[in-house]
């Protein structure tokens, strides 16, 4: 066959066309940095989602990831509270590297804004690697890793201090006192007079210590005292019940500025939905890294009125079909802007379902399907076992199921290597990058050991035995549940990490792989097995404390009261309040 010059430039434009477009990023691979979008819930039950096995919940948009994408059965968080599992999240480290794991049954996440404790700012976040990079990076929803160090403003742990370029949304957590229902605001008049009354009884103590220092007559300090507490006391009592902790913890932030105080929980889901949807808009041109941190699935369970009788199960039910709603509107505009295929997308929770929370017939927290165990409950797997969802078209394949251990530590490293950016050499990261699994490049996960903590006690160990893929799991410690026969800690809401616990000498071991509901003890019966899995798991311990460093603890007794000069407060403290946003929501939002 011959060619005429013309046939040759054509092939010659061809091969230059192809060239260019695969250099250019427009077929999606790893010389082209992708957008991100990682959707987190929180106090999400794995049981709760169609791709876990739940068949009698709907989860169409949640469940379409999962087809489409990589699903991991066994996701890990690196603690079963809130603020720890996402301080790991966020730097791909264990939280007792950071401090923020905690000595204190109560004290195991942050309790009030106007605490001093948080992720410290020598922490270096995943948004701040990429932001780097040159991603514009944005966390709309909840954060929960702290706010000021040493005055009302600094803001030293603010999101816009680790990284990212935007934040709107809650920089506590919800809270059942953030619903006006059940701490209503009470009339401004009436609010006038109390305060004043309030001033006037504080300023009496201090009318007392005037003759007593003039030299006129001595007040008894008893005196003194005494009408001091009952001030306070009145004080306290008046201003609880009326919308202290609202008030105080439950506010809405746009970058530093605070634009409602309290919250308006009844619009917030579609504030934030509108947010997410306006920050795609905006950065559509990437590279974006973008976390919808989901105010679902805490209680209050706060729900649109349109979703709420949809379920089977009460509000909780609700609240999980009105998030799946929420991911399924933030997909479609990704679809829509055509940024499908350049973006990749994660859906997991913060850790299980919180198993205390019943009202009547209905459970307020997640189901954890077959595994024992829930939030607040050390290494148990209900607690710890979370939804791990992988999407990016082309890149990963469609429909792959993952069976091995993984980590929410793993995203740090694993957005680290495909946005290009270089780890911090000078710590200890947990994490591992996904990637080479993900993509089928290699058919283990590179995790061997895994440690499960409670606060900073070390409760369980698991064993990834790569030579033949079994997964044992030693725990040391567990939870004494009340009443003995239930299945949590029903009486005092929350399992403790220590004191009240049992300890297991030798310890219970389970294969993890075999019977992931741990139903089913091994004995050291066969003591030839028993006592290597064992020694195998003791060295490794021994080997990861070597690692730890001494950090300030962030939930000290100090740390996480409330402090007044901390509070946020929009307007003159501690006459705090205001409402700036324009919450026009738009037609089917």
């Amino acid at each position: 066959m011959n060619f005429s010059s013309n046939d040759w430039s054509c092939c010659a434009l061809i091969s230059i066309y192809f060239l260019f477009w695969r250099v250019s990023g427009s077929n999606p691979s790893m010389n082209s940095r992708p957008n991100i979008v990682l959707f987190m819930a929180d106090d999400l039950g794995i049981g709760d989602l169609g791709c876990y096995g739940n068949n009698t919940m709907s989860t169409p948009n949640i469940d379409r990831l999962a087809r489409e994408g990589v699903k991991l059965t066994q996701h890990l968080a690196a603690a079963s509270m809130c603020t720890p599992s996402r301080a790991a999240f966020l730097t791909g480290r264990y939280p007792i590297r950071s401090g923020m794991s905690s000595s204190f049954n109560m004290n195991r996440a942050i309790l009030w804004l106007g605490g001093s404790g948080g992720l410290p700012t020598n922490e270096t976040t995943f948004a701040k690697l990429l932001q780097q990079r040159g991603y514009k990076t944005g966390l709309i929803g909840k954060w929960h890793q702290g706010l000021s160090c040493a005055s009302r403003n600094d803001h030293c742990y603010h999101p816009l201090n680790h990284g990212f370029d935007y934040f709107f949304g809650m920089p506590f957590t919800l809270l059942n006192e953030c619903q006006s229902t059940k701490t209503p605001e009470i009339h401004r008049a009436l609010r006038i007079k109390l305060w004043i009354s309030s001033v006037a009884l504080g300023l009496v103590p201090l009318l007392l210590l005037i003759p007593r220092f003039a030299g006129w007559f001595k007040v008894p300090w008893t005196v003194v005292i005494i009408t001091a507490l009952v001030a306070a006391l009145f004080f306290t009592i008046w201003y609880s019940s009326y919308g202290f902790t609202r008030r105080w913890n439950c506010i809405l932030m746009r970058n530093h500025e605070i634009i409602q105080q309290p919250m308006k929980e009844e619009k917030v889901n579609s504030m934030i939905l509108k947010e997410a949807l306006s920050f795609i808009e905006k950065y559509k041109r990437g590279p974006f890294l973008l976390f919808v941190s989901f105010l679902h699935v805490h209680i209050p369970l706060v729900t649109k009125e349109k979703f709420v009788g949809r379920s089977k199960y009460g509000l909780y039910g609700d609240n999980v079909e009105e998030m799946d709603w929420m991911v399924g509107k933030i997909l479609d505009v990704i679809d829509k802007e055509y940024l499908r295929n350049n973006t990749l997308v994660y859906f997991t929770s913060d850790h299980g379902g919180r198993l205390e929370s019943q009202e009547g017939k209905f459970q307020l927290g997640g189901w954890n399907g077959m595994y024992k165990g829930g939030k607040g409950m050390g290494g148990w797997e209900g607690g710890i076992r979370v939804p791990g969802i992988f999407r990016w078209p082309v890149i990963l394949p469609a429909g792959k199921v993952i069976n091995d251990p993984t980590s929410l530590m793993d995203i740090y490293p694993t957005l680290s290597y495909v946005a290009g950016a270089m780890l911090p050499q000078d710590r200890v990261i947990d994490g591992k990058n996904l990637m080479p699994l993900l993509e089928g490049r290699v058919f283990q996960s590179e995790h061997e050991f895994l440690f499960h903590y409670c606060g900073i006690y070390l409760h369980t160990v698991r064993w990834h035995q790569k030579d033949c893929g079994t997964v044992w799991k030693a725990h040391y410690v567990t939870p004494k549940f009340q009443p003995e026969e239930g299945k949590a800690c029903y009486w005092s809401g929350l399992c403790p990490c220590s004191g009240d616990v049992t300890y297991h000498d030798p310890p219970l071991l389970f294969d993890i792989s075999r019977d992931p509901s741990e139903e089913h003890i091994l004995t050291p019966d066969n003591e030839g097995l028993f006592d290597s899995v064992i020694k195998k798991m003791e060295e490794a311990v021994k080997q990861h404390r070597k690692t730890l460093m001494p950090v300030p603890q962030q939930f000290s007794v100090f740390n996480t009261i409330w402090k007044p000069w901390l509070q946020p407060c929009c307007g003159t403290f501690p006459f705090c309040g205001c409402d700036k946003e324009d919450d026009t929501i738009p037609t089917g939002l």
